[in-house]
C-alpha cells in the first residue's frame, strides 16, 4: 500500500503570474554567480575581483565593446534562425553548416568577382549566401516531410559536410601561399562598412530581430507554424499544407543561416576558413531555448554570451586564471538558466504524513 503513494509527484503548472516568472529566472541566475563565486574562492582567486575583471576586460574600454557586439552577431542571428524551427519542433542542429555553406557562397564571388563594385559585389554575396544556405537546409526538410527521416541526425550530419568542402576549397583551390591552408584575406570591396567602429552586421542582425518577431507573432505562416508545433493532427485537420509548412520553415532557416555566413566572412573575418561558423551554430540553440524564443531576449543573451568570452582573455592576464575557467561558469550559468524553467513549468508535490499513513 505505501507504493501506490509516491514521495513525490508533478503537475504541470498553469498560469503563473509573469511577475514570478521573471523572479525565478533572475534568482537562478545570481544563483549560478554565487557558484561561480565559490568556484573562484576554491582556485584562490578574490570572486568579485574576478568577476569586475570579466566585466572591466569586455565592456571597460570601447576596443572591448566593439569586440563584444561582433561577437554577438553570428550568435544572435543564428538563434532567429532557428526560433521558427524549434516553435514547429523540427529539431535543425545543422546551423554550423548551414552558416559555412553560406560563407562559401559569398566567399565564391568575392574571391572571383574581385573588380566589381562593392555594393553590387556585397548584394550578390549576400544573396549568394542566403540563397544556398536555403537550399542545404531544405535538403534535410524534404526527406523529412517524404520520407519521415529523423532531421535532427541529418541535419547534423550535413554540418560536417559543410565544414568538409570549406576545409578542402580553402587548402585547395582557393589557398593562397602553397601549404599554408590559408585563403588569401578579401579585397577591400568585398568587406562589409563599419558603422560606429563595428561592421553593419550589427545592423542587419538588429533589423531581422524585429522582422523575425514581427513573422512569429503577427505573419500567416508564423500561426501556421504555432499551430503545426502545438500539434500536427490539429494543423492537418485545419487544412494546412504539414510538408510545405516544414520545408519553407526550414528554407527560411538556412536562408538567415547563410545571410550569417556572409557577414561572418565579409564582415568579422574577411576570410573563408573551416571552422568559420566558429561553434555559433550550436551555442545559438541554448540562447534560443534561454529566451523561451523571444527575439528580443536573444539580443540581451546573446551579449552576454559575448561578455563572458570576451572577457576571459583579461581574466587570464590580469589574474592569472585559466580562461577556461570562464567556460565552466557559462556552463553553471546556461545549466541553471535551462533548470529553472523546470520550476516554471511544474510543481512539485511532497508525500504528506497523513498520506503516509493512510498508505
Amino acid at each position: 500500500m505505501h507504493g501506490k503513494t509516491p514521495f513525490v509527484r508533478l503537475t504541470k503548472r498553469e498560469n503563473m503570474p509573469r511577475g514570478k516568472v521573471w523572479m525565478i529566472r533572475f534568482g537562478s541566475f545570481i544563483f549560478a554567480l554565487l557558484i561561480g563565486m565559490l568556484i573562484f574562492a576554491v582556485i584562490g582567486a578574490k570572486p568579485l575581483s574576478a568577476y569586475g575583471s570579466i566585466i572591466q576586460g569586455a565592456l571597460g574600454r570601447r576596443t572591448g565593446i566593439r569586440q563584444v557586439v561582433r561577437d554577438a552577431i553570428p550568435l544572435l542571428g543564428t538563434a532567429l534562425a532557428l526560433a521558427p524551427c524549434f516553435k514547429m519542433r523540427y529539431w535543425n542542429i545543422g546551423a554550423e553548416g548551414q552558416i559555412t555553406i553560406g560563407a562559401v557562397a559569398a566567399t565564391f564571388f568575392a574571391v572571383h568577382f574581385k573588380t566589381m563594385p562593392a555594393v553590387a559585389l556585397l548584394l550578390i554575396m549576400a544573396v549568394a549566401g542566403i540563397v544556398l544556405g536555403g537550399v542545404w537546409a531544405l535538403i534535410p526538410a524534404i526527406f523529412k516531410s517524404r520520407w519521415g527521416t529523423n532531421e535532427t541526425l541529418f541535419t547534423l550530419m550535413m554540418n560536417y559536410i559543410g565544414i568538409g568542402i570549406a576545409a578542402w576549397l580553402v587548402g585547395g583551390p582557393w589557398e593562397g601561399k602553397p601549404g599554408s591552408q590559408i585563403m588569401p584575406v578579401f579585397t577591400r570591396n568585398a568587406m562589409l562598412p563599419k558603422v560606429l567602429g563595428i561592421n553593419c552586421g550589427w545592423i542587419v542582425v538588429i533589423v531581422l530581430t524585429v522582422l523575425m518577431f514581427i513573422y512569429m507573432r503577427y505573419t500567416k505562416h508564423g500561426y501556421e507554424v504555432h499551430v503545426l508545433g502545438e500539434s500536427e493532427n490539429t494543423a492537418r485537420y485545419a487544412g494546412m499544407n504539414v510538408p510545405k509548412i516544414i520545408m519553407r520553415t526550414a528554407a527560411l532557416s538556412g536562408a538567415i543561416c547563410g545571410l550569417v555566413g556572409f557577414l561572418v566572412v565579409s564582415g568579422t573575418d574577411g576570410t573563408l576558413y573551416a571552422d568559420v561558423a566558429g561553434g555559433a551554430g550550436f551555442t545559438a540553440i541554448t540562447v534560443c531555448w534561454l529566451a523561451q524564443l523571444n527575439p528580443f531576449a536573444m539580443i540581451v543573451i546573446a551579449l552576454m554570451l559575448s561578455v563572458l568570452s570576451k572577457g576571459a582573455s583579461t581574466l587570464q592576464s590580469a589574474m592569472g586564471i585559466p580562461a577556461s575557467i570562464t567556460d565552466i561558469l557559462t556552463g553553471i550559468i546556461l545549466l541553471s538558466m535551462l533548470g529553472c524553467e523546470f520550476f516554471i513549468n511544474y510543481k512539485m508535490h511532497f508525500r504528506k504524513s497523513s498520506d503516509k499513513e493512510a498508505a
